[in-house]
């Protein structure tokens, strides 16, 4: 009986020990600091790319801008356009006509050389990121290309097409603006037919597959955005040639972002291609050439994103619009660049028609480009 009672009660004991045990484990994890896992959110960052086309400077532009024996202001020119590109992170174009220098001759048509006033103020009203390779980069031979680099090293600018070494080439600047890196590759199809000199093909990048392939893959993993400036195509046409569709395709296999196209005069559309967003032509930005279909360009701007997940990066586009752009002037003088919406009749008497057909081309390829309303 004894032993019956020492066995009942050490049960007693045991039950009572894991019970209190229970309830002393269960006050201890309420008390205990709860710590909370982090859960990787997805990181987005953001920038704004403008683009304009072709910057042909003809003498009667220049002329037009003259102050007197030495100096030129070309700022008014840009009295319209200005607010839109100051409100972008990136801002592009082609200078068609090189920055020479003074001492080499200012020039027009067929071999160009324009005031360097003209790049101050492009790059006083926003633009940064500029494509130095096209057929006229060699108007002023080497001494030219010397000249060019030369000024563009002093000013906070992207520059790609023309290099002084085949290291400056190779060794492509990068830059980052809101956590993106981005760099511009520059590649012309022609030089009107003058030849680099043997042994300096970097003066000027004359595209071939096998070279830009090998620029691309030296770079595709370096930076966030690859941008590619492309002088190709017909001129005065506005539908992309064979060559231009296959330098397209060939580029976007490379997994490049976005190709800007320049050289036709006149706008091209744009498409997609396999995620590369693709510009075959934006026109002139400014020009003294003849007829409107060469007077009219395109002011095109977009939304790039990064989002990077659990360490993978992506790139998205959006908001792509386009502004329709018309370079006034009357006997040669008062140049003015003026958005559509801008226009008078006065200025262009058929400016809705123009409108309306120039906006068909660009939106012709791609439903998702928006094409500024007139009306708005």
């Amino acid at each position: 009986m004894k032993i019956f009672f020492t066995a009942v009660l050490s049960f007693l004991i045991l039950i009572f020990v894991v019970v209190a045990g229970k309830e002393l484990y269960d006050v201890y994890i309420e008390d205990k600091p709860k710590v909370k896992r982090e859960e990787k959110k997805e990181e987005i960052q953001k920038i704004s790319l403008v683009m304009v086309g072709d910057a042909l400077i003809h003498k009667s532009v220049y002329m037009d801008a003259k102050t007197d024996d030495n100096n030129y202001d070309f700022r008014y020119i840009f009295e319209y356009i200005e607010p839109i590109i100051k409100t972008h992170d990136l801002a592009f174009y082609n200078q068609e006509t090189i920055i020479g220098g003074k001492q080499l001759g200012f020039s027009s048509y067929p071999r160009f050389n324009t005031p360097e006033e003209f790049a101050d103020a492009m790059v006083e009203i926003g633009f940064n990121v500029v494509s130095l390779a096209n057929n006229h980069s060699l108007d002023k031979g080497e001494n030219g290309i010397i000249n060019s680099i030369n000024y563009w090293k002093n000013k906070n600018v992207l520059t790609a097409g023309t290099y002084l070494s085949i290291e400056d080439k190779e060794n492509k600047e990068i830059k980052e603006k809101n956590g993106i890196s981005y760099t511009l590759l520059a590649y012309t199809t022609n030089t009107n037919g003058l030849h680099v000199p043997d042994g300096k093909e970097y003066l000027v990048n004359v595209f071939n597959y096998e070279k830009a392939k090998d620029d691309i893959i030296r770079l595709r993993d370096k930076v966030d955005l690859l941008l590619v400036s492309m002088h190709w195509g017909d001129e005065y046409t506005n539908e992309p040639n064979k060559q231009q569709k296959q330098i397209a395709h060939f580029l976007a296999s490379l997994n490049v972002d976005i190709i800007i196209g320049h050289h036709p005069h006149v706008i091209q559309p744009i498409e997609y291609i396999e995620g590369t967003l693709v510009f075959y032509s934006l026109g002139n930005f400014l020009s003294a050439q003849i007829g409107v279909d060469r007077l009219t360009g395109m002011i095109c701007s977009l939304d790039i994103s990064k989002i990077t997940n659990e360490g993978q990066v992506k790139i998205n586009f959006s908001d792509i619009n386009v502004n329709l752009i018309y370079t006034y002037y009357r006997d040669w003088k008062d140049f003015k660049i003026i958005p559509f919406d801008m226009i008078t009749y006065e200025q262009l008497g058929n400016y809705e028609y123009i409108y309306e057909k120039y906006s068909s081309i660009v939106t012709s390829l791609e439903d998702s480009v928006k094409v500024a309303n007139l009306n708005e």
